[in-house]
């Protein structure tokens, strides 16, 4: 685990207001900011029910629009900044985009990439987490309880 940045914080409520915009779509409330030289350069946020795709995750959008903004499929200079741990699927995109850091805000126990294949990331990439977790964490439970 990585040091937390003063901007980290900064971000995430970048990426907590994509998830407030998921939420209002009903879908599963996670955002996603990616960042490269302190700047904001993409923002997604879960898509899988409006658009009927299961990758449609904010991460996926965040990393394809991060790389089609920069003209290459690398991100080894950039940041994503997460409200929820990227599943097994997320991290592996983040992997082949070789991202510099990942942050996020609160764990995903039942499908987080860190408790089903921790080594999952790319070898220098960075992990940061926690940043706004009980924020992060409350949005995903109050979604969930509405649907129950």
């Amino acid at each position: 685990m990585s040091e937390i940045n003063f901007s980290d914080q900064y971000y995430m409520k970048q990426a907590f207001v994509e998830a407030q915009k998921a939420r209002e779509k009903n879908e599963v409330p996670v955002g996603a900011v990616v960042v490269c030289n302190n700047q904001v350069i993409a923002k997604a946020h879960n898509l899988t029910e409006t658009l009927n795709d299961v990758t449609a995750h904010a991460e996926m959008l965040a990393i394809t629009s991060a790389a089609e903004f920069l003209g290459g499929k690398y991100l080894n200079e950039c940041t994503l900044y997460v409200t929820l741990e990227p599943c097994v699927m997320c991290a592996g995109a983040l992997n082949w985009s070789q991202v510099k850091r990942v942050v996020y805000g609160t764990v995903d126990e039942k499908r987080g990439f860190a408790r089903c294949q921790p080594s999952l990331l790319h070898p220098k990439t960075e992990i940061v987490s926690g940043i706004m977790k009980d924020e992060c964490q409350q949005i995903i439970q109050d979604f969930f309880k509405q649907k129950r």
